[in-house]
């Protein structure tokens, strides 16, 4: 009956025809046809639209007065009597549910019933653009990506106003057939990474996307593990650098959020403020980045480990304050520790579902009342809430949320492992951890890049930002067609060609 649960594979079968379409169609009663009749010629046609997709108003301006007040004997007269650009004439029935769907009006005449007009009067429904929630900067653009698909392309080809960027469109969801824009630079980005990801979304077969985030996970190299291979982000001028470096980004109609491919570990750590800083400074943050996340991760599985089997590695007179501060707690340290991490996480969790008023009292209240109490109660020692609490505020550093969420659940395993055995299992899980991280790819390319296999060009904007005369050249992994994006001794010339 219906393409809804058509599988994209079976060609054999029967496409739907315009009377099974509108029998289907007038079950809802938002969908509406109507007859007229051009007193003119005396032409009779049909008018057939659903009512919460279309702009009432510009059929009422600039549709039905022309088509009712104008000599016409064909539809594709309309395209020279109605001001409205996007008009299309199709003998296809196949297409009628898609464009009236869309948003569409279609017209018909009775002496054509094989031939139908679709004029587009949908109505535009959307946010419009605003300030980034996420990725949120002091200095730069205060722009971010909208739900709309047509107003995030314009916000990339504004900032990218080049022949060479190239936007293709898909269709992708068997149900919801959710628009799907693949950019790149023609000419500029690996022709093998572009083939990978079309590839990868043709071959997607899934009812429903809602989301980039759903994309992200159907076409990951690694649907299994914990770390998110494609980078998310909100801002169009992100997105905008990246492609000119070469790579490739996917936008979703509907979905505030650009995914980026292929990505390396460390571009989850830099935030694009580090480019309108002082290299110095930018380097700066992105080593303190790179500390608080080792610092989230590590410090309550030492605490657990060094005072359950390393005494010895602990200074006399830290020992005597830890001493004190654990004599009345009848808890061991692991269930101490998981006790306080899963109280974090519920406090994170309570905050992020309720209203942001709310949510924000709850995250403070609740976690000096609970965490005062706790403590009064002899449950959990003072000095554990400390670093618990350090190491949720280091895990907030990561600019990408995704990223956050995977180092949030690396610290128990780490726990687990300090508790069976002490400091070698936390070096056992590490081991594991940069074994798994070195198998990962991004759309086929290391994910460890420039680490491993190492790079040392590309260095110069990973754990440390060079100034920008002294990166050159794209990173080698992306295989650009050019490799190099400015001469820098021309730049030099220039300049003391001026002093």
């Amino acid at each position: 009956m219906f393409s809804f649960f058509k599988n994209n594979n079976d060609k054999n079968k029967k496409k739907p025809s315009f009377n099974s379409i509108k029998s289907a169609f007038d079950k809802s009663v938002d969908y509406q046809h109507s007859y007229y009749l051009n007193p003119f010629t005396g032409v009779k046609f049909s008018l057939h639209y659903f009512t919460t997709l279309i702009d009432g108003k510009i059929l009422q301006e600039d549709v039905l007065p022309y088509v009712l007040s104008k000599d016409f004997n064909d539809l594709d007269d309309l395209k020279t009597i109605v001001p409205i650009m996007d008009i299309e004439i199709s003998q296809d029935e196949a297409v009628i549910e898609q464009k009236l769907l869309n948003g569409y009006s279609m017209l018909t005449m009775d002496k054509s019933n094989r031939k139908f007009a679709f004029i587009a009067t949908k109505n535009e429904m959307g946010r419009k653009v605003s300030q980034p929630e996420v990725e949120f900067s002091v200095v730069g653009p205060k722009e971010a990506f909208v739900e709309s698909l047509s107003d995030n392309l314009n916000l990339l080809r504004k900032r990218v106003p080049v022949k060479e960027l190239t936007v293709e469109e898909l269709s992708v969801g068997t149900i919801t057939h959710t628009r799907i824009a693949l950019i790149y630079l023609d000419g500029l980005a690996d022709e093998a990474n572009v083939n990978t990801v079309r590839q990868r979304l043709d071959a997607v077969d899934f009812d429903q996307i809602m989301d980039s985030s759903f994309i992200e996970q159907l076409i990951s190299d690694n649907t299994l593990s914990p770390f998110p291979l494609l980078l998310d982000s909100e801002r169009p001028d992100r997105v905008a650098s990246v492609l000119i470096e070469g790579k490739i980004a996917i936008l979703v109609d509907g979905s505030p959020h650009a995914l980026i491919g292929p990505t390396t570990l460390v571009e989850f750590f830099n935030a694009y403020e580090d480019y309108f800083l002082n290299f110095i400074v930018a380097s700066f943050f992105r080593l303190v980045r790179v500390f608080s996340v080792a610092f989230s991760i590590l410090i309550t599985p030492i605490y657990v480990a060094a005072l359950t089997y390393h005494y010895e590695l602990i200074p006399k007179d830290l020992m005597a304050t830890l001493v004190t501060s654990r004599q009345e707690i009848p808890l061991p340290p692991i269930l101490e520790a998981l006790f306080l991490e899963l109280t974090i996480e519920l406090l994170r969790e309570a905050g992020a579902r309720l209203p942001t008023k709310v949510g924000q009292t709850i995250g403070i209240v609740g976690g000096i009342v609970i965490g005062t109490a706790s403590v009064e109660a002899g449950l959990t020692s003072n000095v554990l809430l400390i670093l618990v609490a350090l190491a949720a505020l280091a895990s907030f550093t990561t600019p990408v949320y995704r990223m956050g969420n995977t180092i949030r659940i690396l610290r128990f395993p780490f726990l687990l492992l300090a508790q069976l055995w002490g400091l070698l299992g936390i070096v056992f899980c590490f081991c594991f951890l940069l074994g798994h991280l070195m198998n990962l790819t991004s759309l086929g390319r290391p994910f460890l890049e420039p680490l491993y296999p190492p790079r040392l060009k590309d260095l110069k904007d990973a754990l440390i930002r060079f100034p920008f005369f002294k990166q050159p050249d794209r990173p080698s992994f992306l295989r650009t067609n050019k490799s190099t994006r400015f001469n820098p001794s021309e730049g030099k010339k220039k300049l003391d060609i001026d002093e």
